[in-house]
């Protein structure tokens, strides 16, 4: 078997553009990965090319082999894009071995360590009111677990006002508590800062919000600096803490993960390599009693790569999955299903996914981008 085209497929579906890898062999087995990076899926496209030229004519299986070629023999490695660019690549050569096998990935992973996964979904809105009114509509869905934003200011017609981390700790604890009492004890909610604060306003942050038990407060500080975080973790008033989808390899996971500064880490499949990348590094969480929750605001093929990493680890938390309804279910010929708030585990060969191409040239990429946000003086804030 050899591999003969790699194509970018990109599908702009609301809120962003899902980016697939679809890689055709010689006998007719076709894999589908997901690259998806908002805002620069044409750049990540353009590596996905780059990149083609090691892999057209070659053996698809070895898989790691393929994986360390594309990694080291560029001299130039890692970030977000080029690791993008193979993690896409590589979930569509697991999805051409486990269809070659007949067998679905996470039985080639060492097979499942549960019978489903657990998933969650984002719940905002411009008002506390608003967000509320959207986590009892997912509820009614059977979605038990939500994960919010830190509530930013928001300004007449929809865009983001000037940053106030004060104020911003403020609406943020009116709005976990409105929300906690709206659906009770027996839900779990999450929060998300973006890496916003530094770390004195995120350790009053993290005070603020302790008696909402919260399952997990996500990138309360910039990823760049894990020492910011130290500060944080040493004082983190028992919330756990996770971080994660602005690191993109093993190496960048490994100082955060011996220091054990968070209690979840968050790698995301389309930006940290790829499944057996992100198995790697849920090993190595393992041995620090750290558990895994991927990061996955993405298309179904991530997802259902994602899946397949859960399905197979010891250590894994829950799942994020975005709504995207009726885009993801459009997409798919078929796939994954969520039901009350889980995915059962797939049982077709290879990831479980099959893409409509009719529906993904239907909506064409579209530009995309993160709405600016400034301080009061018109310097730059975080989005």
């Amino acid at each position: 078997m050899k591999i003969v085209a790699i194509e970018n497929q990109l599908m702009h579906a609301e809120r962003q553009n899902w980016h697939f890898v679809k890689i055709t062999t010689d006998d007719g087995i076709v894999g589908v990965g997901e690259a998806s990076l908002e805002g620069r899926e044409k750049t990540v496209a353009a590596a996905v090319d780059e990149f083609s030229r090691y892999l057209i004519g070659e053996d698809p299986g070895p898989i790691e082999h393929h994986w360390q070629r594309l990694h080291r023999h560029g001299f130039w490695r890692g970030g977000v894009v080029l690791n993008s660019a193979i993690a896409g690549i590589e979930q569509a050569l697991w999805d051409i071995k486990g269809k070659k096998l007949g067998v679905p990935v996470y039985e080639l992973l060492g097979g499942p360590t549960r019978k489903k996964v657990r998933v969650y979904t984002h719940a905002g809105g411009p008002t506390t009111e608003a967000t509320v009114e959207r986590v009892h509509e997912l509820m009614a869905l059977g979605y038990r677990a939500f994960k919010l934003g830190t509530a930013l200011p928001i300004q007449a017609g929809g865009s983001p006002g000037a940053m106030d981390e004060r104020a911003i700790i403020r609406r943020t604890e009116e709005k976990i508590r409105k929300v906690r009492e709206a659906v009770g004890p027996d839900v779990d909610l999450m929060l998300d800062n973006h890496g916003r604060f530094m770390p004195a306003f995120a350790i009053e942050l993290m005070h603020a919000l302790q008696p909402f038990n919260i399952l997990f407060l996500e990138e309360l500080v910039p990823p760049e600096n894990l020492a910011a975080l130290e500060k944080v973790a040493l004082v983190k008033a028992n919330v756990p803490l996770a971080t994660g989808e602005r690191l993109f390899s093993k190496w960048e996971f490994r100082e955060l993960i011996e220091k054990q500064l968070v209690d979840v880490v968050q790698p995301d499949i389309c930006h940290a390599g790829g499944i057996l990348e992100l198995k790697k590094i849920a090993a190595m969480a393992e041995a620090y009693y750290i558990k895994v929750a991927p990061h996955n605001p993405n298309g179904p093929v991530a997802t259902a790569a994602s899946l397949h990493l859960a399905a197979s680890i010891p250590n894994f938390l829950i799942l994020e999955t975005a709504y995207a309804e009726p885009y993801r279910s459009q997409v798919q010929k078929y796939g994954l299903t969520i039901k009350d708030g889980w995915i059962d585990l797939p049982t077709a060969p290879g990831l479980g996914v099959e893409l409509d191409e009719d529906v993904i040239r239907a909506h064409p990429y579209a530009v995309r981008d993160y709405a600016p946000m400034y301080y009061p003086d018109g310097s730059v804030a975080d989005i």
